[in-house]
């Protein structure tokens, strides 16, 4: 089905392009909470805390890929509402370029240093050995290709293969994980495999893009400039931050709860922190249904279309975070015993933190279409803004200065008041006078 963006009825773009958003999204997270479930539960408490620790890792494949992914996407919209269909093209070569050249750094600069990034990141002896096995094989970087590439292919008017795409994978993803894990016992390694594969062939999915008539992603290498890379940098470097900030809060956390709760504390955290991707990945799903109908028009300069695709985002990012944060109160324990089969100790300290941490998921709904519709408009430093409280700077005050007065409590508190915050900052940004566009918008 094709879409036309700057003329179709905008409330009905946004819910055509809301269900493949979603189920995209949704899917990608499924490749963590596979792991995360079946080694969980196949595999032991100290292998899940491994896997927590290894997230941050995560979060920079994850992180270059929306970078370069968004960044040129947004800008590839807006010139293709300008017509100007030679400069979408060559931000969509600059991004290519700048992909590769970060996955190739990563992995050569992961095999030579894994131990080493390990230990900063808190790995132990107890779970060393685990996370090297999974470290090793995530680095070949697949992840951060099928990010970036479903962020063009979507914003070329093509969600529903994104979808197809990233719904194979995990499938085959969470089958490998079953048959790596239980029959044939390969452990950690045998997850990371899994995950591998099912992103690869997400991957190869979603290159057949490139052989529609209809396909605009088309590399033009002539006139290629250096401020493309600054742009995409500029426009992307809020969705990077977002990733790598969360790579932060998990690092810190860990810390923090090893020094106030011991490995038990860590070993809840990462059901929390795994929980929370499943709302990101929907969060991130309506965000992005709005973000390349918002671009487009963004780029015409048709400014009530795009009022009314930023109101059903709102709207419908609200209604998925408070049903979230109403889930995790009425029902905590069926969160935990979806990860894990848990000991007593745990059974008393995950009620209170689930309660606490599910709270969080109103603020962190809407604040994540906050940070998509800047971008979109092309308004980078309110973007930044958003993630720079949300991802970083409140949550990580908070982790490390509420825990002197509340104990371990202090810490599942952190999440739910820094999102909250962020949120009437985000408001009261909205509400501030457009930025000027950049070079994409003219």
């Amino acid at each position: 089905m094709s879409y036309d963006l700057l003329q179709d009825p905008p409330r009905r773009l946004f819910f055509q392009y809301l269900i493949p958003s979603i189920s995209a999204t949704m899917v990608t997270s499924i490749y963590l909470l596979a792991d995360s479930i079946m080694v969980g539960k196949g595999i032991g408490e100290l292998a899940i805390a491994a896997l927590n620790l290894v997230l941050p890792l995560f979060n920079i494949l994850f992180g270059t890929g929306a970078l370069f992914g968004v960044g040129g996407a947004v800008l590839f919209s807006v010139a293709t509402g300008n017509r100007d269909t030679d400069r979408a093209r060559r931000y969509f070569t600059f991004s290519v370029l700048l992909n590769v050249a970060f996955m190739l750094f990563y992995l050569i600069s992961g095999f030579l240093l894994l131990e080493p990034i390990l230990r900063v990141l808190g790995a132990t002896e107890a779970t060393m050995q685990y996370a090297v096995d999974y470290a090793t094989i995530i680095l070949i970087g697949v992840p951060s290709f099928s990010f970036f590439l479903q962020a063009f292919i979507r914003n070329d008017q093509n969600p529903r293969l994104a979808m197809t795409a990233v719904i194979s994978g995990g499938v085959l993803n969470i089958m490998l994980d079953w048959i790596f894990i239980y029959p044939l016992q390969l452990g950690m390694a045998g997850a990371a495999t899994a995950t591998v594969i099912g992103t690869g062939l997400t991957c190869g999915i979603l290159c057949t893009h490139f052989f529609r008539k209809e396909n605009h992603l088309r590399p033009l290498f002539q006139k290629l400039r250096l401020r493309y890379g600054k742009e995409i940098f500029q426009y992307g470097f809020s969705s990077f931050f977002t990733e790598i900030s969360s790579g932060i809060v998990i690092f810190v956390f860990n810390l923090q709860l090893l020094r106030y709760a011991g490995e038990l504390g860590v070993t809840v955290y990462s059901i929390l922190s795994n929980s929370s991707y499943i709302i990101v990945a929907l969060s991130n799903g309506i965000a992005q249904a709005a973000q390349p109908i918002i671009a487009t028009n963004f780029g015409a300069r048709l400014t009530d279309r795009i009022g009314q695709v930023k109101a059903c985002g709102l709207r419908t990012a609200a209604l998925e975070g408070g049903f979230f944060a109403l889930l995790g109160l009425a029902f905590p324990l069926l969160v935990v015993y979806i990860f894990i089969h848990p000991t007593e100790p745990i059974l008393q300290m995950a009620p209170l933190a689930v309660r606490l941490y599910f709270l969080s998921f109103i603020g962190m709904a809407l604040n994540i279409f906050y940070t998509n519709y800047f971008q979109a408009t092309l308004q980078p430093s309110k973007a930044l803004t958003i993630c720079a409280l949300r991802g970083l700077i409140l949550c990580v005050s908070l982790a490390l200065l509420l825990p002197i007065v509340l104990d371990v409590t202090g810490i599942w508190l952190a999440m739910p008041l820094a999102e909250t915050i962020t949120l009437l900052v985000a408001i009261g940004l909205e509400r501030l006078p457009k930025q000027k566009a950049g070079n994409a918008n003219r």
